[in-house]
């Protein structure tokens, strides 16, 4: 179905559902645009059981093969060192990343794939061997080959989403928290506004930003989305000093075998290591913790490689709760069948890097603009055939 731009008016007004980093970024980006513009969401921001929450996100721009991320992730690059000018204290932090290899980068893998898309995109990536590696980072062991790209780092994220509700409130967004939203109130086939708290909030759009709980709110995309735990642990390291920024970079470690990644040491003392893997379906409104079995793999993949952190202090553990899609893409459209209704979700775990240019790519797909990011995020429903869904949650 191809759409008519969406017609604005400054009265009209947006309903959105999930202050997360989709959610408060579009509300931003709309109110730009002069929209009235009211997020609802169901806890305090932000909120504790958000795929966006946490101390750090990685912010990098290496896709292995996937060019199109790298493109969008070099935008997305400016947008945060705007963020960093602008606001009180910088929440990007530009450590630079590296993605190392126990044995040579392999022909179509990961690692040699984002090198060589990096490097002839100009940007000044270092080959690293197992001398080099050795020397500059000495809390590693075992990986003989890998590269250092200077561009990218992390952002603290839980306070990234409190300084773009501080700008939300200042440009005339209203943030209405603790406020549960339990469905979508219709009108024939139109959304047209929000169940909220057991009441019925007008709108004239909505956007629904819900996350791990996307698919509760819209049932016919229910199959579409899955809630999935990644571990997360904060060790406490008995030498800090081997862990700062400039000798413990943001790395990911054989990431495509391990799923392993991290972050330097923060000044409360915390080495942050956690896993982009398979991960299990959850409920994303059950118990978060993590097993026994996830923390156990956490020891065994840090005493092979991180000797110093073995048998640390584990000051926290948590299971971020993912909102996937089934083939890893974000899901940013118009819902062809329900006039009224936005869809941003599907973050997959590698959303909140983009967080400069998602407010506008939804604004977009609400106003029926065309970009070419915006292909790939369009509404696909069927990724998963009924059958395949049964299978898998039978599994």
């Amino acid at each position: 179905m191809r759409y008519t731009a969406f017609m604005l008016r400054a009265t009209q007004h947006i309903a959105v559902a999930g202050g997360g980093i989709f959610g408060i970024t579009a509300a931003i980006a709309l109110r730009e645009r002069g929209y009235q513009v009211t997020v609802f969401d169901p806890g305090k921001l932000p909120h504790p059981l958000a795929e966006s929450t946490d101390i750090s996100k990685v912010v990098r721009m290496d896709y292995g093969a996937d060019e199109a991320y790298l493109a969008l992730m070099e935008e997305a690059m400016e947008g945060w060192d705007r963020y960093n000018a602008r606001w009180p204290k910088p929440l990007y932090h530009p450590t630079g990343v590296m993605f190392l290899t126990r044995s040579s980068m392999a022909e179509g893998g990961f690692e040699l794939e984002s090198y060589r898309r990096l490097v002839r995109r100009g940007h000044a990536c270092e080959r690293l061997d197992e001398a080099e590696i050795r020397r500059r980072f000495p809390a590693w062991r075992g990986h003989t080959d890998g590269y250092f790209n200077p561009t990218g780092g992390y952002a603290e994220s839980g306070k990234v989403v409190v300084q773009l509700v501080r700008e939300a409130v200042a440009a005339g967004v209203v943030i209405r928290e603790d406020a549960q939203v339990t469905g979508i109130h219709s009108e024939g086939s139109k959304a047209a506004g929000l169940i909220v708290s057991g009441e019925v909030v007008k709108s004239d759009h909505v956007v629904v930003a819900a996350g791990a709980w996307t698919g509760a709110l819209l049932p016919h995309l229910a199959s579409e989305f899955r809630p999935v735990g990644q571990p997360v642990f904060h060790l406490v390291p008995e030498d800090p000093s081997l862990f700062r920024a400039d000798r413990f970079p943001v790395f990911g470690a054989d990431i495509s075998r391990t799923g392993y990644y991290g972050f330097p040491v923060t000044e409360d003392g915390i080495v942050k290591i956690a896993n982009h893997g398979a991960g299990r379906i959850v409920d994303p409104a059950g118990v978060r913790e993590v097993n026994s079995a996830e923390e156990s793999a956490l020891r065994a993949f840090v005493s092979e490689t991180f000797p110093d952190l073995d048998g640390t202090r584990l000051a926290a553990t948590r299971l971020c709760v993912y909102c996937d899609t089934h083939d890893g893409h974000f899901w940013i459209a118009r819902d062809p069948d329900h006039e009224g209704l936005t869809v941003a979700a599907g973050g997959s775990g590698h959303a909140f890097k983009f967080a400069p240019v998602l407010g506008n790519l939804i604004a977009d797909a609400m106003e029926g603009r065309e970009r070419p990011a915006l292909s790939r995020f369009r509404h696909r429903p069927g990724l998963v055939s009924k059958s395949e869904e049964a299978a898998r949650h039978q599994g």
